[in-house]
């Protein structure tokens, strides 16, 4: 077992605020979706509010910047539960959600267990992939690294494309 844990943040812009009726199925699923990472095989911990979710928190200076970060066993259990579970439905849709990012919205690093990230470690690791694309110290996943403990491989892992909706 590796002595380092995967994390996430996934920023996006909504389309109005939570609210409002465009936003409405989308907060709907919330608890839904965020209930299903939390029983995913691998899954760790999420930011959350009292309210369980994170929807309240705005720690940029867009309002309608939602924040999504957690914290996984592996790479192959957050990508299982990205893209293998009930989740993709709400990722197909997220054109109606969201504003589409010109920059890389998900951040990807490994962190030793049992840390728990902030929001500006987070934050600091996305400005690293958007400043430098993808290293070992920030990734996404097209181009996503082992743990630092890991047998050196010869290429990058690559499981998936990048997750653009929260």
């Amino acid at each position: 077992m590796s002595n380092y844990e995967l994390a996430q943040l996934n920023i996006a812009i909504i389309r109005g605020p939570i609210d409002s009726p465009v936003m409405a199925e989308f907060a709907a699923n919330l608890d839904r979706i965020n209930a299903l990472a939390e029983n995913s095989p691998g899954f760790v911990w999420r930011l959350q509010t009292e309210a369980g979710n994170a929807t309240a928190l705005h720690p940029f200076a867009d309002e309608n910047m939602l924040v999504n970060m957690s914290v996984w066993r592996d790479l192959e259990s957050l990508n299982a539960y990205v893209y293998r579970s009930a989740h993709v439905e709400i990722m197909r849709r997220r054109r109606e959600w969201f504003v589409p990012m010109e920059q890389p919205s998900l951040v990807l690093w490994w962190l030793p267990r049992h840390h728990r990230p902030s929001i500006p470690e987070a934050s600091a690791k996305l400005e690293l992939l958007r400043a430098t694309g993808p290293t070992a110290d920030a990734f996404n996943f097209r181009h996503a690294f082992p743990p630092p403990d890991a047998a050196p491989a010869a290429t990058p892992l690559a499981l998936g494309d990048s997750c653009p909706a929260i």
